[in-house]
Formats: structure tokens, sequence, C-alpha cells
């Protein structure tokens, strides 16, 4: 029985690795091109409490060396920590223009209302695209022309970046590859890109979109109680017929620090709705996560004989597969051995987020719980 859990562990890693969508290459990732056409392209960028990071992100939207027309409209949401003041000595300069946002409805998600608003702003009314990025995400110079290159080289209806995020500090250094990781393993990159392929996903960090596609699916109304906006806009993109591509992005970074509890929460805002709020799925990626993660370091310390090497020869599967990720994010090769404790860690807040769900207090982010039924 414990050679049959090692073999069964091993054939899930050949899968992954072989056959689905070669997500562990950790790309792609855009080139430094620049658009055949200057579209004119506007900026929505929600912002609640984000003193911190307003003035370097905004003011590297404000450095573009885009060659079209280019504004920046940013939503205030309901700051309380200075934001809006900032905000609005920005405001200051050309091709920024500060929304103040309204109490938010019920139904709504915060960022979402902030951003129907951003996208009701007379500004956003006549852009070809619309860039959707967060207000702790700085961009390079050059970063916005990349976006519209591809968009309109291949005839995009989205283009979206997993914004590099920030490494620096030890909880960051143990879970930040991690996250950037499991997030590949669950939106293959290449099928996202696939229109043959129903999956679809983006990264809330940066999304470029086109006008018509954002009016084809009417706008982010109906989605407006989604957790995981940026996925959920994805999905309403691509089907039907839409166009879309995902990708990393060295050109895009967060400059927001995160320390081991902002990490867990994050992901147990989140990871149950993933799940569909459905007990049996987090049952199934209980299972799943055991037996691709738990299992063979278990078995490689544990075992004897064929168990043991079974169990060896996965664990440094997976710890080689890790490592783009971690080249990426220059973070040391020795992390690749760690991937099963640093599973634990995400595992055990999917279990937070579930308590959450069921405890009423789902969703939290910022001062805000959102309904979870």
């Amino acid at each position: 029985m414990i050679v049959l859990i090692g073999i069964i562990c091993l054939a899930g890693w050949v899968y992954l690795i072989g056959f689905h969508g070669r997500f562990w290459r950790s790309s792609p990732e855009l080139g430094a091109e620049a658009p055949g056409r200057t579209a004119k392209v506007v900026a929505v960028v929600p912002a609640r409490n984000e003193a911190a990071h307003i003035a370097r992100s905004v003011g590297s939207l404000l450095s573009q060396d885009y060659g079209g027309e280019f504004w920046i409209v940013l939503v205030d949401d309901n700051s309380t920590d200075g934001t809006a003041a900032i905000a609005t000595a920005l405001a200051a300069a050309p091709r920024l223009e500060i929304v103040a946002g309204q109490p938010l409805p019920q139904g709504w998600t915060g960022k979402l209302w902030a951003i129907q608003q951003g996208l009701a702003h007379p500004r956003a009314q006549d852009g070809e695209y619309i860039l959707l990025t967060d207000a702790d995400i700085e961009h390079a110079p050059g970063h916005l022309s990349s976006l519209v290159a591809k968009a309109e080289h291949d005839h995009l209806d989205l283009v979206s970046e997993m914004a590099h995020l920030h490494c620096g500090t030890l909880a960051e250094r143990a879970l930040i590859p991690a996250f950037v990781f499991f997030f590949q393993m669950l939106y293959p990159f290449a099928w996202t890109a696939d229109p043959r392929r129903g999956l679809a996903a983006a990264a809330g960090g940066t999304i470029l979109v086109s006008r018509m596609a954002m009016e084809r699916i009417g706008g982010v109304s109906r989605i407006r109680g989604e957790l995981i906006d940026d996925c959920a806009l994805a999905r309403m993109v691509k089907s039907p017929g839409g166009r879309i591509w995902l990708g990393h992005s060295s050109r895009a970074r967060s400059i927001r620090v995160y320390n081991w509890g902002e990490i867990w929460n994050m992901t147990a805002r989140t990871a149950y709705v993933q799940l569909g709020n459905s007990a049996f799925a987090l049952l199934g990626c209980l299972a799943g996560m055991g037996l691709l993660f738990v299992a063979p370091p278990a078995l490689a310390i544990c075992g004897h004989g064929l168990a043991r090497l079974l169990g060896a020869l996965t664990w440094a599967a997976m710890a080689l597969v890790f490592q783009p990720t971690l080249h990426r994010y220059r973070s040391t090769p020795f992390w690749g051995l760690a991937l099963p404790l640093i599973a634990l860690f995400y595992l055990g807040a999917t279990l937070a987020s579930a308590f959450r769900h069921y405890t009423g207090s789902g969703g939290g982010w910022k001062g805000r719980v959102y309904p979870t039924s």
C-alpha cells in the first residue's frame, strides 16, 4: 500500500511536468516593444488606504514614455490614512484625474465598485484600451507601450501580467515564489491563452482590456460581487470568442511588503472562494496537495526500500520544477526542498479561509467583510 502511494505521487508529478501546460517554466514574459499604433489608453486605479504606495505608483504611471494619449483616473475608495490628501497633491500633474469614491452599495466588492466609478468618468469613456492596475504597482517607463504592442500585434482583447511581487523579507523569500508557482499550477499560462480551452485567468496588478471587450461584456457590473475579480473578468472577456493573454512581468513590480500574517490573510481571503465554497472541493484539495507535496518527503524520510526511493525521486522532481520560479525571484535553489513545508502553510491558510466562510467573516480585507453566501 505504501509503495502504491509512492507510485501515485510520482505519477502525479509526471503528469504535471509533462502534460499540464508547462506551468513550471515560469513564462512567458513581454518583451520591450513599441506599438505600431498609439491607441488612446486610460488607466483606472482604485485606491483604498494606500498612502504608503500611491505617490510612487501613480508617479510611475505619469512617467510612462507612451507616445499616444494616456490619462489616469484614480479613485479614492473612502480611504482613512491620508491617501486622498496625497492623491490631491498629485492631481496638479497633467493627465491625472481624481475621483472621490461614493459609499459602497450592497452587492459590490470595494475594488470593483471603485473601478466602476473610474470607468464612468468622462476621461475613461473614449479610451480604446483600459489599463486596470493596483495602487501598489510601480511601472517601468516603457511598460504601457509593451502592453499595447502585445494587444495590437496579437489582436487580443485582454493582456494581463503577474506583477513581480516584492521578495525581500524572510517571509516573502519563503512564501512569495511558491504563491506564484501555485498560481501557475492552477492557471497554466499557456492554457489561458489557448482559445480552444475554457480556462481563463488574469492578474489584477496589470490588466489591459480593450474598450470593445468591456462594452461586449457589459462592464464590471456583471461580476460586481466577485472576490477574485481579475480571473472573473478574464472569464467574461474570453467567453464567448475573446482572446486573452497572461504572462509574467519585469516591468511591473509590487511595492507592497508582506509579513507572515499578511501573506496568510491574503490567501485566507479567497482560497475557499477559489474552491467554490465547497466542502467536497476542500477535501479534494487537501487530498491532492497531501499526495503531491506532503507524502513524498514523508516517504523519503520514513519509508523503506522502493517506497523511500519513490518518495525521494518525487521530492527531487518537485524541487527541480520549482527552480525556474525561484530563479525569477532570485531565491536560493534550496527553497525547492522546503516546498512541502511551504505547501503546508498554504493548506493551513486554505483551511482558515473555509473557517472564515462558515463563521461569516470570509472575504475580509481593509476593514471590510463581504457576504460569503
